[in-house]
């Protein structure tokens, strides 16, 4: 099981937010477009860490401000948001308790990896279905939707959504075996 400081908790969830507000959409140029987006790595991330349930609803609350801010003021087009836009809620939040999902199964030991794949690999794909499907079957933007055709779509867009929270959750599973290790060496006593 993950437990986490008040203290660690809240510094991990500045970051996931700054994160977010970095990554989603493309609002930074230069290097950030270099980085794939980290959204649904955040609610993943956030999942695992963060133990009040109140930050699901806040991190839904951030990125559709974030949506509407491009939307807005920074020239992104409107071309996603729909009727199906509340699909999102769903998909984020079936992110978040796979997180929470693997959180109650964390141990620092190499085995827990494969529960961590399952959970990313599960997760997204529910993500993706929610998502994905949500915008093709709901939006309005298909004149006649079928689920062959949303089959398809899933085929060709599940592997880059795959690929985009592996990297970040990755690189947080990296820095999290760095921050257990320098911790537990720093908390041994020293000889005399």
């Amino acid at each position: 099981m993950l437990t986490l400081t008040p203290r660690s908790q809240l510094a991990i969830g500045l970051l996931l937010a700054m994160l977010l507000i970095v990554t989603r959409g493309r609002h930074f140029p230069d290097v950030m477009h270099l980085l794939p987006s980290a959204s649904w790595a955040v609610f993943f991330l956030a999942g695992v860490y963060l133990r009040p349930v109140w930050v699901l609803a806040g991190l839904l609350g951030l990125a559709a401000l974030l949506d509407y801010a491009a939307i807005a003021w920074g020239g992104v087009s409107s071309f996603c948001v729909s009727p199906a836009y509340g699909a999102l809620i769903p998909a984020y939040g079936a992110l978040w308790f796979a997180g929470r999902w693997y959180a109650g199964r964390y141990t620092f030991k190499p085995a827990t990896l494969l529960t961590l794949a399952v959970a990313v690999v599960v997760g997204t794909a529910v993500c993706e279905l929610l998502s994905s499907g949500g915008f093709y079957f709901f939006s309005g933007r298909f004149a006649e939707p079928t689920l062959t055709e949303f089959a398809t779509r899933f085929a060709k867009y599940f592997p880059t959504s795959l690929a985009s929270i592996t990297f970040w959750v990755v690189a947080s599973a990296l820095v999290h075996a760095i921050a257990v290790t320098l911790t537990r060496h720093g908390a041994k006593p020293k000889p005399t």
